[in-house]
């Protein structure tokens, strides 16, 4: 039988540098995790990990990889109870080649927008 799903926010920079926040789940099925993070158009699922910790450290990779910066999370509800700021967050640090390239893309980008 499947676990109740529990309910992360994350915070940071996205891969334009505008600041966001939003919730993302963890689905829990066969013993597996997997995060769902949706934000505007973009939809990201990790591949099922063993643990909840293993598969929020997927999304933060995959998103560090596509130039989001400054990633913070925090469970906000475990199953259906709603832990609101109980929870202290999580820091997610860049990595320096990855935060390097994430200016360097917003700098190209900028350049082209302007």
């Amino acid at each position: 039988m499947d676990s109740p799903t529990n309910t992360y926010q994350i915070a940071g920079l996205d891969d334009l540098g505008r600041g966001f926040n939003r919730q993302f789940e963890m689905k829990v099925s066969n013993g597996t995790f997997q995060a769902v993070f949706r934000y505007e158009r973009f939809l990201l699922k990790t591949e099922p990990d063993v643990t909840e910790p293993a598969a929020i450290n997927l999304l933060i990779n995959q998103l560090q990889d596509r130039g989001y910066t400054q990633l913070r999370s925090r469970l906000q509800f475990r199953g259906e109870a709603y832990l609101g700021n109980q929870e202290l967050w999580e820091e997610h640090p860049d990595p320096e080649s990855r935060g390097l390239l994430a200016r360097l893309l917003r700098a190209i980008r900028s350049t082209f927008r302007g």
